[in-house]
């Protein structure tokens, strides 16, 4: 169910589209800042509130990279795996953050710190290779740089919830 606040979140998301429906990117969204995800239950909460089906909403929700529908870590980094970022050494770094973390690609650290997702393009060829941690981009990297980020991630925003 809904909570009061994920409610009223969506329908202020509501005046800005002109279906509920084309609401629906950004009302999963809503909902997965208050709960880490979009699990099985919220996905029908969320369906129901914008009259559609639960198969239809999860076809949204698969298509974005950035709606998770499994749990992630707190921190989400996401590391482009495009053509650009290949050329520059994205591959090598993918590798680098896998031991660093002690996760392969998709997986959650053991503490639900970090989760690693490759990620096709993040759209900043210009700073290849380039990574996200949450909705903070780092480009121009090398595997002493994410080792810094990640310690940095780790000790300013380790305390912090969601």
């Amino acid at each position: 169910m809904l909570s009061d606040s994920e409610r009223q979140e969506l329908e202020q998301l509501l005046g800005r589209y002109p279906t509920k429906q084309t609401a629906s990117i950004d009302s999963l969204l809503a909902v997965q800042k208050h709960r880490g995800w979009i699990s099985d239950e919220a996905l029908k909460d969320v369906a129901n509130f914008l009259e559609m089906t639960p198969d239809e909403l999860d076809g949204v929700a698969t298509f974005y990279t950035r709606i998770f529908r499994k749990p992630v870590g707190t921190h989400v980094i996401s590391v482009c795996d495009s053509v650009s970022c290949f050329i520059m050494g994205g591959e090598t770094l993918i590798r680098h953050l896998e031991e660093k973390l002690n996760i392969r690609a998709g997986q959650t650290t053991v503490d639900g710190r970090f989760t690693l997702i490759p990620n096709v393009c993040l759209g900043h060829c210009e700073l290849a290779p380039v990574m996200l941690v949450g909705h903070e981009v780092f480009g121009n990297l090398t595997e002493e740089r994410i080792d810094q980020i990640v310690t940095e991630v780790a000790v300013e925003k380790g305390s912090r919830q969601r």
